[in-house]
């Protein structure tokens, strides 16, 4: 029996992101600008998305609650609501927000605070912060980074490499040569993203695959040690991250073992809920798994345009037999050999 990395996987997740990592990480790309004291960074996110809390600014707080846990946006329509309203409004619109607990507020377009916001942030230690960018970008660069940063992950033993651009993730036993496959394709000028150890995290429906942090860039070819990929192939032979697309199960070959040999029955595997089409290759002594590699990428590139050989070649047959049951002429191409054709 092969082994199974996917097998009880130690899948984990994030339940809270501090907003000092997020103000740090964001600050230069996303021009921040503090506007209440550092140790009001002390709060943390811990929902996905972001909320404009218009309507609750006018009286409707029904359904404020839920959304309170996520980061107050105000952008332009907001502001000017504020403005309007006058000092005594703005004053009981942010009395009423502060019986709710929100993580971080957020002005866009570089909108200065109106004092009573700055006021009640101060007063319950809640960071404010200040934005150049306009409403949308903003707000899509916060639910990019949110849902992964929230997102489902695990590990496993495996290879990563890009092959025409399919993310194809090898598994199988030790020693049954993963490393060398990836090796081999990479000196073909394919990328390689991870060995040993793949970090993969589920992205909406997506799973992208990573290497460790600490091992980035790195292999392991027993009989030599460590080597740096990006430096002896080049920079343009790694990448940092791709989406999974194919899994590739490297197993021995098992005299009197089924393989399948059509191509019409279609294994997936299931990582993180997901599920990924999966191959089967066996290896033997003076197979090129290198060449096959490059085989399942294009065939993979075929079926996501709508082309697939196994398919078509078995509805052609199919034809073939149904015809010849109802007695239909089928050319066998012995035509070929007729008309004074030369043959060398």
């Amino acid at each position: 029996m092969s082994y199974n990395p996917f097998h009880h996987l130690n899948i984990k997740h994030r339940t809270s992101c501090p907003v000092l990592v997020f103000f740090k990480h964001f600050r230069q790309s996303l021009k921040l600008t503090l506007h209440t004291p550092e140790e009001s960074l002390r709060t943390n996110l811990t929902q996905i998305g972001v909320h404009r809390p218009g309507l609750a600014m006018s009286g409707y707080t029904a359904s404020y609650k839920e959304s309170a846990s996520q980061i107050q946006m105000i952008g332009s329509t907001e502001w000017n609501y504020l403005e309007s309203v006058g000092k005594e409004e703005r004053e009981r619109i942010f009395a009423k927000l502060s019986e709710y607990e929100s993580p971080m507020w957020v002005l866009t377009h570089n909108l200065q605070p109106h004092p009573e916001l700055l006021e009640m942030c101060k007063r319950k230690n809640i960071p404010l912060m200040t934005t150049e960018l306009s409403t949308f970008p903003f707000a899509k660069e916060i639910q990019q980074f949110l849902e992964i940063y929230f997102a489902e992950f695990t590990s496993v033993h495996a290879s990563l490499v890009d092959v025409y651009g399919v993310g194809m993730l090898y598994v199988g036993d030790s020693n049954v040569g993963k490393s060398e496959c990836v090796l081999d394709l990479v000196e073909r000028g394919h990328r390689f993203v991870a060995d040993d150890a793949v970090r993969i995290i589920r992205i909406g429906d997506m799973l992208v695959g990573r290497s460790d942090s600490v091992i980035q860039h790195h292999m392991e070819i027993r009989g030599i040690g460590i080597v740096n990929m990006k430096e002896m192939f080049g920079i343009a032979s790694v990448r940092r991250r791709k989406k999974i697309e194919v899994v590739v199960d490297l197993q021995p070959w098992r005299q009197g073992s089924s393989y399948e040999r059509t191509g019409l029955f279609h294994a997936s595997e299931t990582i993180l809920g997901v599920k990924v089409p999966k191959v089967l290759i066996p290896v033997a002594p003076g197979k090129s798994l290198t060449v096959i590699s490059e085989v399942i990428a294009m065939n993979t590139l075929l079926k996501l345009n709508g082309v697939d050989a196994a398919n078509e070649f078995n509805k052609s047959l199919m034809k073939i037999i149904q015809d010849k049951a109802k007695g239909v002429f089928v050319e066998d191409g012995f035509d070929e050999f007729l008309g004074g054709a030369t043959y060398e």
